[in-house]
Order: C-alpha cells, then structure tokens, then sequence
C-alpha cells in the first residue's frame, strides 16, 4: 500500500484533531503541521511526533495532501498555493467566503488533475449514512441545529459555521434546485448573525425549515423528514433514527397500519471516517464523497439565505426610521 505523506494547516481546536487522526492512519505519514501560531505549531507537532512550521508554504514539496482548517477568510489563498502546487486538498468547511473563490479552487483543481474534498463532517455521522437507504423523495424537512456559545467560532455567520450542515444534508437529500428563500436572523451578541431560520422551497416541491443558533443554552441537533411513505425523526447527538412507514398491517401497534422502527447506533468517530474516504480518493483518485462542486452548491445556498436576510434587516431598520 502506497504510503500517503499529509501535513495539516491550522492546528487550533479543530485541525489538531487532523493531525493525531493522521498520526494514528495506517498507509499515513504525517509530514508536519504548519500554524502561524509557531508556539500552537510546534505544540501539536510535539503531541504527533512530526515537524512543525509557520508558513504553510513549507510544506509544499513534502506532501502529497494537505487538510486546511485556517479561519475562513484564509482558504482560499492556503488551498491555492497547496493544489498550483499539486497537492491534494480537503478544505474545513465553509469551502470559501465567496463563490468566485470557491469556483476559482474548482477549476484549479480540475486543470491539475487534484483531489478537493471539503470538510462537511456531517455526512460521515452514521445516521446520516442510514438515512441514504431511507429517504427517497422528501415532501418537507425541517432541522433544528442549536449551540452553547463558543467564541471560537464568531468570524462568521451562524448559517456558514452551523446551518451550512443542514443545508448541504438538505440538498443531499432533495438533490433539487432551490426556487425561493425566505429568512431572519438576528446579531445578538457577535457582529455576524447568531440566529437564523430559513424557509427553503425547492423546484421538487419539497420545503425545508432550517433553524440554527449558536446562542442555545443547550446543544440539540435534529432532523424531521416527511415523505409519502414515510415520517423520519433523527437525533444526531443521541445517535437515534425514529422510522414510522405505513404498511398495512399491524393494526394493533401504536399507530394502526403503520410500521413504527427505533434505530439506534454506537457512537462513532465520523472525523476519523471523513480522513479515511480523503486518504483513499488521493490513494484511488477516485472523486472524494463531498466534491468541491458539493461545497460550493452548499456554500451557494448558504451566502443566499445570509443575503436575504441581510435584506430583510434592511428594510426592518428603513421602516423604524420613516
């Protein structure tokens, strides 16, 4: 088995979880890991028995891939040095702040013949991997992705750091263009958007209702999926699946003529699996399980609910005034 040689950029909270998963990997060498933070750098470099630098560039020529988890504002011009370069990359979600810096990644990518995975952790998470045998053609979703505050995480908008989840799972699931957005949301105590509901209408058809708040005084994460043949209640942080189809019989169970299955899973490391399906699509050179153009469709959606929103407020703050 080829070895594969990764490094990681940014190792904060998220990104030094890279490096020991890369650490650990068979057919893995963790080359180093790079944070413009060199004390934060050599730090986890420590912990993974690897070299560290400041500069990212250092890297180039040493690796064959490369996990990006910078701030936001950074992926584009880390992800551009590393695939002009002929790296391979898995970016952290959200791809980009922009779509033009997104698409420009896409081309870059595809003229150099690289792997460009972005980091939508979700899809790894085994009820998500469930729900693929299980939801054919949705009629309504609506999501509920609520967060303990973290100041960590306030360089963007609420929609870009958590609803961006459920938007990408959504469109998985819809696999549908969007006709029309309606959304609110709300600065409350950051100075980007910290709750946000948005009501998404499909050229399907289907409807999605997506809430999402980082200002929860509890975490929740929580799905409901109605189709015609059957009600899809997920519990993402109690790993549970409640399937409730009709079926004719049964008419002596809860709900008469209806098949009414609790499923639940162990707990699962879906990090670890999201870096095991990028080491093999750099490995196979296989298209990766999130595509960049799956990033962008995400982010798309995404920059849109935060634009109506930003509209709406608009015109709230123009009518307070007159």
């Amino acid at each position: 088995m080829k070895q594969i040689r990764v490094g990681v950029v940014g190792v904060g909270y998220l990104g030094a979880y890279h490096a020991e998963k890369y650490a650990q990997m068979p057919g893995v060498e963790l080359v180093g890991v790079a944070d413009i933070d060199a004390a934060r750098a050599a730090e986890i470099a420590g912990k993974c028995h690897t070299a560290s630098c400041a500069d990212h560039r250092d890297l180039i020529g040493k690796v064959d891939a490369v996990s990006i988890a910078v701030s936001t504002s950074q992926h584009y011009a880390v992800a551009r040095d590393f695939l002009e370069n002929g790296v391979d990359v898995l970016i952290e979600k959200p791809m980009t702040t922009s779509l033009e810096e997104a698409d420009a990644l896409i081309a870059l990518a595809q003229k150099n013949g690289l792997i460009l995975q972005v980091g939508h952790l979700e899809r790894f998470n085994p009820t998500v991997v469930a729900l693929q045998d299980i939801v054919t053609r949705p009629l309504f979703i609506e999501s509920h992705r609520l967060s303990i505050f973290k100041p960590r995480c306030t360089d963007v908008s609420v929609i870009l750091d958590l609803m961006i989840h459920d938007i990408d799972l959504i469109l998985s699931f819809v696999r549908s263009s969007i006709r029309e957005i309606r959304a609110s949301g709300v600065a409350v105590i950051s100075e980007h958007v910290d709750i946000a509901n948005a009501r998404l209408e499909f050229a399907s058809g289907c409807v999605a209702n997506v809430t999402a708040s980082r200002i929860s005084t509890k975490n929740e994460r929580k799905l409901r999926i109605f189709q015609q043949d059957a009600y899809v209640s997920v519990d993402f942080a109690n790993r549970n699946i409640l399937c409730i189809r009709k079926n004719g019989g049964q008419p002596d169970s809860l709900i008469p003529g209806a098949d009414i299955q609790s499923i639940r899973f162990d707990a699962a490391d879906a990090l670890n699996d999201e870096l095991i399906a990028f080491v093999e699509a750099v490995r196979s050179r296989n298209a990766p399980p999130v595509t960049g153009e799956m990033g962008r469709d995400a982010l798309k959606a995404a920059l849109d609910i935060l634009e109506t929103i930003q509209a709406f407020n608009r015109r709230h703050a123009e009518v307070l005034l007159a």
